[in-house]
């Protein structure tokens, strides 16, 4: 098993740390994993990239070279990355993104954005909400250990907060995606 994901989006939006997280909780559901990171020269609202590979092998080159799970959460990022994808990979996108080819039946349009501006009331949760829909894809890393990864990453203080966006996302994988 070895699945190849890329989070995109726009610096600020804090992707980098999701895949951060998600690679800390499969290391610790005794998965391998490595995870690197690219992002615009702007700090925020520039191009932004996270890229995970998790495997129950070895590892031998750290960069995706085409995503079995794209995530992209603006318009730039999509355009940008849904060229390097495999033939049958997820592609989760924001609900905002507008697809011109609507013919690949694995592409989900999921409210990230709004859901952590509306329901959580606070935009920076969009990240961590973004983990908890991919958890929903990746059911052989431990939930709970994704959960210990956020209490381990996040500013202390913010636990509960991200806990509760971390399952508002989860919710959103299980209504929008059909794994």
């Amino acid at each position: 098993m070895k699945t190849e994901i890329r989070l995109s989006g726009s610096g600020g939006q804090g992707l980098i740390l999701a895949g951060i997280i998600l690679a800390e909780g499969a290391i610790l559901s005794n998965l391998n994993a490595v995870q690197s990171q690219s992002y615009g020269p702007e700090a925020r609202g520039g191009a932004s990239k996270s890229e995970v590979i998790l495997s129950n092998k070895y590892i031998n080159f750290p960069k995706v070279v085409k995503s079995d799970i794209l995530i992209s959460l603006t318009q730039k990022s999509f355009d940008e990355y849904s060229k390097d994808v495999r033939n049958n990979s997820i592609i989760i996108i924001d609900s905002g993104i507008d697809i011109k080819d609507n013919s690949n039946p694995n592409i989900y349009k999921v409210p990230i954005l709004n859901t952590a501006k509306e329901v959580m009331k606070k935009p920076m949760t969009a990240n961590i909400i973004t983990l908890g829909v991919i958890s929903s894809v990746l059911r052989y890393i431990d939930v709970e250990h994704i959960k210990y990864a956020i209490n381990n990453r996040v500013p202390k203080g913010t636990q509960e907060l991200n806990i509760q966006a971390f399952e508002e996302g989860r919710k959103l994988g299980s209504m929008f995606l059909k794994h």
